[in-house]
């Protein structure tokens, strides 16, 4: 299974240092930069011949908390430039949860603001693809513009639940 040969790869993880196809790399953020109590953690695995990013680790609410989230700067300088495509696709495995997709713009300065949009996952590998037009703003009154992408975010969100989630793939397509 892969993503239609058209399109941007962000990161396919062939490489296993954690430098993705644009040139920065994952990092995990829980709430517990505001004060939560969410853990987790991030590894890299290969899964049924597959390298792949996984998120796993328990969502709270404590303390205003509830999130987990791999995220991953699009460009080293400025914005990536995704206008010409249609949205951004995954291929992704995980427990039968509802995860998000958060995308953020250069209309986005504050760190709550996004675009968001759900996805299912399940025990085995699909592809899911999330159109731009689908992307909700979260705390921002402007559409998206993604000719100015800025930052993508995996997101385990709002609710008690315990994260698992592997992406093999994620490109813009």
């Amino acid at each position: 299974m892969s993503i239609a040969s058209e399109g941007l790869i962000i990161d396919a993880f062939a490489n296993g240092d954690g430098m993705s196809a644009v040139g920065s790399r994952w990092r995990l953020v829980s709430d517990q930069v505001m004060g939560g109590v969410s853990d987790g953690r991030m590894t890299y695995e290969e899964i049924e011949g597959r390298r792949a990013l996984c998120m796993r680790g328990r969502i709270r609410l404590e303390n205003n908390g509830g999130f987990l989230q791999l995220a991953l700067d699009l460009s080293l300088s400025g914005s990536l430039d995704a206008g010409p495509y249609e949205g951004v696709g995954l291929i992704v495995r995980g427990n039968a949860e509802p995860y998000n997709l958060h995308l953020k713009t250069e209309d986005t300065p504050l760190p709550w603001q996004s675009y968001r949009q759900s996805f299912e996952t399940g025990s085995a590998w699909r592809e899911v693809r999330l159109p731009f037009s689908g992307f909700e703003p979260y705390r921002v009154d402007v559409p998206i513009d993604p000719h100015r992408l800025r930052r993508l975010g995996i997101v385990a969100i709002g609710r008690t639940f315990t994260a698992d989630i592997c992406i093999a793939e994620v490109r813009i397509y």
